[in-house]
């Protein structure tokens, strides 16, 4: 595998249906052209809008699930490892289990990780 960029708060995380999720960065300290560095359990639990799944006994995705890949396995700040524009993760939406959320834009263009 290539090398892969690291996210940064200006990062686009979509769900599976478009919708857009708020990235909220722990850390303000190390930044990438400004822009504070995503780490380990900044995409978990954030805010999941317009996201246009919605129906009766249908859940549009509100919510990110715990990332299931996408961390540095080399990159920590403070003690947290760095997310990557590899990041996915379920969400909370319906069905449960099946509808993910990935990057679509890492938010800058500059800096790469090898893993």
């Amino acid at each position: 595998m290539g090398a892969v960029r690291i996210l940064v708060k200006e990062a686009i995380l979509r769900c599976g249906h478009d919708g857009k999720v708020e990235n909220v960065p722990s850390q303000e300290w190390v930044r990438v052209a400004e822009s504070p560095v995503l780490v380990d359990n900044d995409p978990q639990g954030q805010d999941i809008s317009m996201c246009p799944n919605v129906g009766l006994n249908i859940k549009p995705c509100n919510k990110t699930l715990p990332v299931l890949k996408g961390y540095s396995t080399f990159i920590k700040i403070g003690g947290k490892a760095i997310c990557l524009d590899t990041v996915e993760g379920f969400t909370d939406g319906t069905p449960p289990g099946a509808v993910k959320y990935t990057v679509r834009r890492p938010g800058q263009e500059f800096v790469e990780a090898g893993s």
